[in-house]
């Protein structure tokens, strides 16, 4: 077909751990532009995928043409007739993360936009895919089946689809009279819970009666979990949500109920975020970074909700929710960055920042999945306490916005805000743009809550370390801290506590206890120094619990919070 690029992925050498691509369409005009992704939707930095590629290959007829680079992940080539083109390349896929691509003997999982180029032109155009494989896998992909494999109706479909191929379990699931695929990959040493396919289906049910819909995916959406030895993620797309989750943490209760926010988390994101979307976002450009400050509506209230998600499927009940939830809140307030960096600014140095965290970033940036998280818990306590919630904003943006394939700004939050109470826009701003603004306290007492400080047990002195090929060595100094005080940094190697040999990371606690001053010696740089340093007491942490003087205001109000309507 003149108006459709074919596409064809060829994994019969897994053990290679090399995809062979091959596209061929029929030119409009003479210039062609080829370019495959810099990022991955759903993942905010740059991935530079073409690292990747080699032995890139286009063919106009049948002649060889010559292919100019004009970046690194862009090509040009002058065609000298309008005759079909075929272009092949390799891509290097060793690397099993959620974003980018394995293929070896066991499995393949790919992310589309790591494999496959736009064709200049053809991006609105239906790509037809074609997957060769070992004859004994099974190939999965959430898109419509075609006579010969599959067919995206465009390129941004095409990406966006996750491709599994292998021998492994698919179990069905219905949620809302949908059918779905649960793909899982790998199997715990201990074997899988029972009611695991139940609770996903009470989950997937919970995040449509938050947002008052049937799935959008309908029929045709596929959820793979890949069962690691070491992992935890997720990415979402329009028909699929591809997870990571190791086995270890599947044997506790916690763990079990981490893998159902998991699953919560990138099902809500079928609306918020992959249909929803930020204007900044609606169309992706796939050449550059995109700077979104709606990065925190995206994945801040994703986040919010994938901890209620399980109590409403009724797999976990309020005081876990409590638990898990005074988890998040406590790592905010006890992240220094929420001093340095404003939620939106977080949103938007996504790319440099979030992706590319050191230890030391704590003291300067801040999460916004978690600062994200506890904005919309203040916003959704401040619209109940007048008379309208979260959720019901959450299903006016569906409706006038996702719906319609429309992208929303802050403009379009504070338009429905003020509509509510005319003061709720200023307060978010201030939420968003200010540092240290968010009234977490405040909102916790309002529906009978109450934030509680949790002691350091051991001496605090501000120091984050590891051991490198044996030396104890400095990875983090806190801000304003013992350690920082003491004029310690990044990279020292920690070698005694007052005399005594130190090589391992509880003996620098241990002999620092019941020490109102301790001499510190280490090596920077190969050179022996010495130091005081002064243990102090500290917060280690926070927990949420309920206030039992709260009124019958507050009762009333908390009930409702933890309801949806």
């Amino acid at each position: 077909m003149s108006d459709s690029v074919q596409i064809r992925l060829d994994l019969t050498q897994p053990a290679s751990q090399t995809v062979w691509v091959h596209m061929e369409w029929t030119p409009q005009w003479n210039r062609q532009i080829l370019q495959l992704p810099v990022w991955t939707p759903g993942s905010y930095t740059v991935r530079d995928h073409a690292q990747h590629l080699h032995s890139l290959r286009l063919s106009n007829g049948s002649t060889v043409q010559k292919v100019r680079r004009l970046s690194p992940s862009r090509w040009l080539c002058e065609l000298t007739t309008l005759e079909p083109v075929t272009l092949s390349y390799a891509i290097e896929s060793r690397d099993l993360t959620v974003r980018t691509g394995l293929l070896d003997p066991d499995f393949a999982s790919l992310s589309l936009a790591s494999v496959a180029m736009e064709i200049e032109g053809f991006r609105w155009m239906p790509h037809h895919l074609e997957v060769s494989a070992p004859s004994h896998w099974q190939v999965h992909l959430p898109l419509e089946s075609s006579v010969k494999g599959w067919l995206a109706p465009d390129f941004d479909a095409l990406i966006d689809t996750p491709l599994h191929a292998g021998s492994f379990a698919v179990e069905p699931f219905t949620v809302h009279g949908h059918r779905h695929e649960l793909l899982l990959i790998g199997a715990p040493p201990f074997g899988w819970p029972e009611s695991i396919i139940s609770d996903i289906e009470r989950v997937c049910q919970a995040t449509c009666d938050l947002m008052g819909t049937p799935p959008p995916a309908g029929d045709r959406y596929q959820l793979v979990l890949q069962l690691l030895e070491k992992g935890y993620g997720g990415l979402e797309h329009d028909h699929s949500a591809v997870l990571q989750f190791n086995w270890s943490a599947l044997a506790s209760k916690k763990g079990y109920r981490q893998l159902l926010q998991l699953v919560g988390h990138e099902y809500l994101h079928q609306w918020n975020v992959r249909r929803l979307r930020p204007v900044e976002l609606r169309p992706y450009n796939y050449s550059q970074p995109v700077i979104c400050e709606g990065l925190w509506f995206a994945e801040g209230i994703t986040s919010y909700y994938d901890l209620f998600l399980p109590l409403w499927a009724g797999c976990t009940d309020q005081t876990m929710l409590l638990e898990d939830f005074g988890e998040e809140l406590s790592s905010v307030l006890m992240s220094p960055g929420r001093s340095i960096q404003s939620l939106s600014m977080s949103a938007e140095e996504a790319w440099v920042k979030l992706y590319k965290a050191t230890p030391a970033s704590r003291d300067t940036q801040i999460s916004y999945y978690r600062l994200g998280a506890a904005v919309a818990f203040c916003l959704d306590v401040r619209l109940r306490s007048f008379g309208s919630s979260l959720p019901v904003l959450l299903r006016h943006l569906w409706s006038f916005f996702g719906e319609q394939r429309r992208g929303f700004c802050r403009d379009d939050l504070h338009l429905w805000l003020s509509s509510v109470d005319s003061g709720l826009p200023a307060e978010l701003d201030h939420w968003l743009d200010d540092t240290n603004a968010i009234p977490l306290e405040h909102s916790a007492g309002l529906i009978g809550l109450r934030l509680e400080s949790v002691q350091q047990q051991t001496p605090h002195h501000g120091l984050s370390l590891k051991l490198s090929a044996g030396d104890l060595v400095v990875q983090r100094v806190m801000k304003n801290s013992p350690g920082m005080r003491a004029n310690l940094v990044v990279g020292d190697e920690i070698l005694a506590i007052n005399g005594f040999r130190v090589r391992c990371i509880e003996a620098v606690a241990d002999l620092m206890r019941n020490c109102s001053e301790v001499q510190v010696s280490f090596v920077r740089r190969g050179l022996m120094k010495e130091t005081l340093l002064q243990p102090e007491t500290a917060i280690e942490s926070w927990r949420l619990d309920f206030d039992p003087q709260a009124s019958s205001n507050q009762l009333a109000l908390r009930e409702q919070w933890f309801k949806t309507f």
